[in-house]
């Protein structure tokens, strides 16, 4: 196997290793629906960190100093969702693992999975006038 030296190089192999491992992993790869973690200790977790002050109980959003954004129905696959916890931007207190395990967080991801989302103007009759 190629060893690659640079920086650019190692990117490169680790492009390729993820594209090799998606084509290959998509039968095998987990429903984006399912949830995993757990939902009731996730609600718990979001609403006794205060995640909810922001983002809303329902995890529909809100405005703080800017506009936070939705959460529910979360399309975020839950590597991505701990990674940007643990290097939160803007005004978003960054979790690390000594504060929230990586297992607190997929509980807290699988909750917001689990939350309804938006739903449709067509299911607002004044707005449909």
């Amino acid at each position: 196997m190629k060893q690659f030296g640079t920086r650019s190089g190692r990117l490169v192999a680790a492009a390729l290793a993820g594209a090799a491992l998606a084509v290959v992993g998509i039968a095998a790869a987990p429903a984006q629906d399912a949830a995993v973690g757990d939902v009731a200790n996730g609600k718990r977790l979001y609403l006794a960190d205060g995640c909810f002050e922001c983002h809303g109980r329902a995890g529909q959003g809100g405005a703080m100093n800017y506009q936070t954004p939705a959460l529910a129905q979360l399309e975020l696959p839950v590597e991505s969702f701990v990674a940007f916890l643990r290097e939160a931007p803007n005004d978003m207190p960054a979790y690390s693992a000594n504060v929230l395990s990586d297992k607190d967080a997929a509980d807290i991801h699988a909750f917001l999975r689990s939350l309804p989302g938006r739903k449709p103007v067509k299911d607002f009759p004044l707005l449909n006038q």
